[in-house]
């Protein structure tokens, strides 16, 4: 079966919390994973900051991670991962040629074993020295994505994705009301796999709905932006029927958009006409003339009673041109043209 996932594009995002708009989805995603990761081994990861890309700068947890999806899929007997990688665990400092080597190591699994699409793979120097930290935290959402299938622990923004599609596989297709890029092609577990998905509480329910009106209720203009409650977490927004799932992930408010997430703030700013920051949702605003229209009008020509001295000029049109002041040396009258 096709992955619905695959094709997960990265977008900037705006939160509840006080983040840039270019840096809060990475940041909800760093704390998520690091959660999973502590979870998983015991780590004491931090979630905000550069501490949680500084303590994998290693490469050391990246590489124990991939061992461990290996001895998943062998106990499956699945067909990929087939191998696991070799690394240097011990007495590697950050930023140091072993660290490197064990960063490119697992970079090397993560594209030839895992199968990781080219468009989520990250560069060493991306983890190493903190280039471009949202390529980093997108590709171990997907290997998480991954893991999960073969048995292992999931992060929950991977849990709400499950919980998500076994939503839209149990509910009919309702006719002219997609879901908002959502790809609903099913994803076929491993044999054995075992359904870990969170249950959301009637406290996390009301929760988010109070911070979905809170969102909304920012904007003060008298015809708000329309988004209309279908069902417990699932909203209609807009004019359209388009159809978003959202979720609570600790202080986030998240969206399932495409094959990823975002937050309802910074969608709402990219689909909101008066929140949205590109021009082609700004009214239009009046321009400041700084010029006479009359500017670009051609000048009239003198009058014939009345002739400049200096007019008969080279490449003078020959109606601005009186016919009294032709000198009779120029031969012939030719017509004006």
């Amino acid at each position: 079966m096709a992955d619905p996932v695959a094709g997960i594009a990265g977008s900037a995002a705006k939160s509840v919390r006080p983040f840039r708009s270019s840096e809060a989805y990475v940041e909800a995603m760093k704390e998520d994973l690091a959660e999973w990761l502590n979870a998983l081994y015991g780590l004491g990861l931090p979630g905000g900051g550069d501490g949680f890309l500084t303590g994998l700068a290693t490469g050391t947890t990246l590489c124990q991670h991939a061992n461990a999806v290996t001895e998943a899929a062998r106990a499956l007997a699945a067909a990929r991962p087939a191998r696991g990688v070799a690394f240097q665990a011990h007495s590697v400092v950050p930023g140091s040629f072993m660290a490197r080597d064990n960063v490119a190591t697992f970079i090397g699994w993560c594209r030839t074993e895992l199968g990781v699409p080219e468009v989520l793979m990250f560069e060493t120097e991306d983890l190493v020295l903190r280039k471009n930290e949202k390529s980093v935290v997108l590709c171990l959402l997907e290997v998480a994505r991954r893991g999960a299938r073969l048995g292992l622990l999931a992060p929950r923004l991977v849990q709400f994705e499950q919980e998500i599609e076994r939503e839209l596989r149990a509910a009919p297709p309702a006719p002219n009301a997609p879901a908002a890029g959502e790809d609903t092609t099913e994803t076929t577990p491993a044999p054995g796999t075992p359904a870990r998905a969170p249950r959301m509480t009637p406290s996390d329910l009301r929760n988010l709905d109070e911070l979905v009106r809170e969102i909304l209720g920012r904007c003060t203009c008298p015809d708000q932006f329309p988004m209309i409650k279908v069902s417990e977490g699932k909203y209609r927004v807009g004019d359209s029927s388009l159809l978003i799932f959202v979720r609570v992930l600790r202080s986030h408010v998240m969206v399932r958009v495409g094959g990823g997430w975002d937050t309802l703030e910074h969608y709402l700013d990219k689909h909101d006409p008066c929140r949205c920051s590109s021009t082609a949702h700004r009214p239009p605003q009046p321009r400041v003339r700084t010029f006479s229209p009359q500017r670009l009008s051609p000048t009239p020509s003198p009058r014939p009673a009345s002739p400049v001295p200096g007019s008969e000029r080279r490449g003078s049109r020959p109606e601005m041109t009186p016919l009294s002041l032709r000198s009779t040396k120029e031969g012939p009258e030719t017509p004006p043209r």
